[in-house]
């Protein structure tokens, strides 16, 4: 089983956007808002991926970027940005969207 340390994360979400964690769920962290996500590294655990909202506001986009590669410094990890997401409402379910 893959230890996950979701208060290491969610520090270092807030240090960098002063967002609280709305939601996780298996390996996928969703801050206040959903305009990024970070997803877990199984393979270290001191690594993560984020996927920003595909309409994420480019100057948005690269001070959030900014702010998250000094905060993960400090934590002694790092991250990794992959790419864009979407939300797609199916009913009562929401499908992720990679892009």
């Amino acid at each position: 089983m893959t230890t996950r340390h979701l208060e290491k994360i969610r520090a270092i979400i807030k240090e960098a956007t002063d967002l609280d964690i709305s939601y996780a769920y298996d390996d996928l962290v969703f801050p206040d808002h959903s305009a990024f996500l970070i997803q877990f590294d199984d393979s270290n655990p001191d690594h993560y991926f984020c996927y920003f909202h595909e309409d994420m506001n480019p100057d948005d986009k690269a001070k959030l970027t900014e702010n998250l590669h000094l905060a993960c410094q400090m934590h002694k990890c790092s991250v990794t940005f992959k790419g864009a997401f979407n939300l797609k409402q199916k009913g009562a379910e929401v499908d992720i969207l990679f892009m």
